[in-house]
């Protein structure tokens, strides 16, 4: 009997049945029944919720139902990942999904449009796993950072390994005037797995680039919970002399950082987010050992410089001074104010809507050209721009713009969240009226000197549609340009960066 979307679920689509029975099936099997997965979801987000646990050997995507299927390569597998997501919700994009064992003892599949892409993602990913069982020399890994223009702190280490087992212990230090650090966890082919995939990354945009090898070390022995090591399996450490006490010694030595832009609704936290991680990819609160958040394949970006909480005002610099006050930062968080500098009109204070959004927009924009030059973008000392005094002119260099309609993250969990990408040579239009056509767009864009080099609407929904142009920086100013841009019958374009090409 195939198992197939047609067929559904005999006994798992029937959402009233598991209002009772929130655990489904308790009888352990390969297949896990996954719920409650967002309409957007793609093959490669449901595999990684497998791939920390073991081979995943097939996956079945139900997206009518916002369900999927997916088997692991053995029970045991099976029962780590359920147990290990029975205390951990997994979050991705901001919705909590469900995870139980299925009555399917395995899934049979056919040869469906649906099911070859699901087969060919799982080939991809599994690919870059090699054989994860071949026996590691070590599970402990020397992690060298190299090209350290930002620092790298032990929480965003932690944050960055914890995709591919449970981080242990770490240890950071600096040797031979390099940033190292050893981390160990409790299997070798967590470790294995962290070194092939994270091996020659940048934690940052072309910069702090990781080289991995397996340590001669067989354990780390950690005496201090501090920011220099820790020992996540023993939350009571002292934090040793000199070192700022931890009051929350459990919670600080635990939380590296709360992963998604916007925490789903329900997780509080004591403290801001020491840093952030693009929305994208799978989100899960941060506990001992998490499998932290990231969208690895393609991902240049693992994490982003870590900024004080409170911190949201940008300096940027290098600007045009003609037209410095069109800033993309809009793209990444609602902008609060901008402020040119009277004497130097190159520069602008732009304070954005909070912290996590002034990370987002300086680790996509920093060393982006615009108009000819490349931003250089860095954190204000300044914790707000001021409005000028009643009667003080300023020419107008100060804009206020914290009433504006045209903020995209007012709403939490606003849908734009999920859509914040690096700058792409391809912009995502949407909000496009019905008597617009292709011919329209191109020659819009072409109008600011854009150069157009491809167009394509969404297949179902002709009010979205992608368009390509010659370059990045062509991109930007189009952006910039042609957001809220209106194109008649009340309808305000929408722009952002895609993350597909055309």
């Amino acid at each position: 009997h195939k198992l197939n979307a047609a067929a559904g679920v005999s006994n798992g689509n029937d959402s009233k049945k598991f209002k009772g029975d929130i655990r489904g099936p308790s009888v352990p099997s390969r297949v896990i029944h996954i719920r409650k997965l967002p309409s957007d979801i793609t093959e490669a987000e449901v595999i990684s919720l497998g791939v920390p646990f073991g081979d995943v050997t097939n996956l079945l995507m139900l997206k009518a139902k916002n369900q999927a299927f997916l088997e692991m390569n053995s029970e045991e597998a099976a029962q780590n990942l359920v147990g290990y997501y029975s205390t951990m919700v997994p979050i991705i994009r901001h919705h909590p999904v469900y995870v139980q064992f299925s009555n399917h003892k395995e899934l049979k599949t056919d040869n469906s449009p649906n099911q070859e892409r699901a087969q060919a993602a799982l080939r991809a990913l599994s690919s870059s796993h090699v054989d994860t069982a071949a026996v590691a020399p070590s599970t402990v890994l020397r992690v060298v950072v190299e090209n350290l223009i930002y620092p790298v702190t032990l929480d965003a280490l932690c944050q960055i390994f914890s995709k591919f087992g449970t981080v242990l212990r770490i240890i950071i230090f600096t040797k031979n005037n390099q940033f190292q650090a050893l981390l160990q966890y409790p299997d070798g082919a967590s470790a294995q797995a962290a070194k092939l995939s994270l091996d020659g990354q940048n934690i940052y945009n072309g910069c702090c680039t990781l080289r991995i090898s397996f340590s001669k070390l067989t354990s780390l022995n950690v005496k201090y919970n501090n920011e220099k090591s820790r020992d996540f399996t023993r939350p009571d450490l002292p934090t040793g002399d000199g070192q700022p006490t931890m009051e929350h010694t459990a919670m600080a030595a635990f939380t590296p950082g709360i992963i998604s832009a916007a925490p789903y609704a329900g997780a509080t936290h004591a403290f801001p987010p020491a840093f952030t991680l693009q929305p994208a990819g799978l989100a899960v609160p941060a506990l001992p050992g998490a499998l932290a958040s990231l969208s690895l394949p393609g991902a240049t970006r693992l994490g982003f410089h870590p900024i004080p909480a409170g911190h949201s005002v940008l300096l940027v610099s290098n600007l045009n001074p003609e037209v410095s006050d069109c800033l993309p930062t809009g793209v990444y968080g609602d902008v609060m104010r901008v402020k040119i500098l009277f004497n130097k009109k190159e520069n602008a204070l732009v304070q954005m809507s909070d912290s996590t959004q002034a990370q987002l927009a300086m680790s996509h924009l920093n060393g982006q050209r615009l108009h000819g030059k490349p931003l250089r973008i860095t954190l204000s000392k300044h914790m707000s721009v001021q409005l000028p005094r009643e009667g003080h002119e300023d020419q107008g260099l100060t804009k206020d713009y914290s009433n504006s309609p045209l903020h995209r993250f007012k709403k939490p969990g606003s849908k734009n969240y999920s859509n914040i990408f690096p700058p792409s040579a391809t912009l995502h239009l949407s909000n496009i009226p019905p008597s617009v056509v292709e011919d329209d767009l191109k020659m819009l864009f072409a109008s600011s000197g854009a150069v157009v080099k491809a167009f394509k609407f969404f297949q179902k929904d002709h009010k979205m549609a992608l368009i390509q142009v010659g370059s990045v920086e062509e991109a930007i100013e189009s952006l910039i340009e042609f957001h809220n841009h209106d194109l008649g019958e009340n309808h305000h374009l929408r722009v952002s960066f895609s993350k597909s090409s055309i």
